[in-house]
């Protein structure tokens, strides 16, 4: 699972606002690759939920599950680290840092797993 740490020092999955006319799946292949350097597929919607990012600041996050499709990654200046983590690593902290629940449990029904 590739995670991004922000500048809130919390880890993320790759993404962002769709550009006017563009479909969802069409905005995460995108931010991906701005965000990553890497070429993915988006597949099922996996998951929906808001999150609060900052006190009083909400931001809708849908989940897709994605396949690699190639490209070389890259960390873009929106993040301070990205890393690679095995789904057995997962859990609530990773090297320190917070992962978000709703990630963590959109990442598991991703997955197979329990939420």
């Amino acid at each position: 699972m590739l995670l991004l740490r922000n500048e809130r020092g919390e880890w993320d999955l790759p993404g962002g606002r769709p550009e006017p006319g563009e479909d969802e799946r069409a905005t995460v292949e995108r931010e991906v690759r701005e965000e990553t350097g890497l070429t993915v597929r988006a597949g099922a919607r996996v998951d929906e939920h808001l999150f609060e990012v900052l006190p009083g600041r909400f931001v809708r996050i849908v989940a897709y599950r994605c396949t690699l499709i190639g490209g070389a990654g890259a960390v873009s200046d929106e993040h301070l680290e990205q890393r690679w983590i095995a789904l057995g690593d997962l859990g609530e902290t990773i090297a320190g840092h917070p992962l978000p629940k709703g990630y963590l449990s959109a990442i598991r029904r991703a997955w197979g797993g329990a939420g």
